[in-house]
């Protein structure tokens, strides 16, 4: 069996255990009937989408699945930086000393998960919004602007993220 097959049937392992363990998640039946569709309902959309689920360029396990050090320093940066934007952003609204701007710039990194991820935690840090993410191109709304100079503000809007993201998912 050459590597691509082996690739195929690992991608298609790896979206059937997520989609049924979606599905235990979400039914909270643990009835018989109800383990059996779910798993019989699991393969069957896997077998339609398991290419689209974890596309076959990113062959390489590293690419979804987290080191979890990483990811837990991850975790305990992204709550550091929610915790100060937010008293940065009231502190701004409070006095009116906002200057809101879309800024466009690019992320080094590579997988897919990690770009959604960092494009996620942008939206997700208050002061700013991810309006899109295409390919390594993010352009986002920046209330509290200081640059409009593509590699400043990417610098200023995602390098300790990126950094972390890019230790997690290789």
């Amino acid at each position: 069996m050459n590597s691509r097959r082996i690739w195929a049937l690992l991608r298609f392992a790896l979206t059937t255990v997520f989609l049924f363990a979606v599905w235990v998640l979400f039914s909270a039946d643990a009835d018989r009937f109800s383990l059996l569709f779910g798993f019989f309902a699991s393969l069957l959309t896997a077998a339609l989408t398991y290419h689209i689920f974890l596309p076959e360029h990113e062959a390489n396990l590293h690419f979804f699945i987290p080191r979890l050090w990483y990811l837990n320093r991850f975790f305990f940066l992204m709550f550091i930086s929610l915790y100060t934007s937010s008293f940065q952003v009231v502190k701004a609204v409070i006095s009116g000393n906002t200057n809101p701007r879309i800024v466009h710039f690019r992320t080094k990194l590579r997988s897919d998960i990690a770009r959604t991820v960092l494009a996620n935690c942008i939206t997700f840090t208050p002061g700013t919004m991810t309006l899109d993410l295409n390919d390594d191109h993010l352009s986002v709304h920046w209330l509290l602007c200081t640059t409009t100079h593509a590699k400043a503000a990417g610098e200023a809007i995602k390098t300790k993220q990126e950094h972390m993201l890019g230790r997690t998912w290789l």
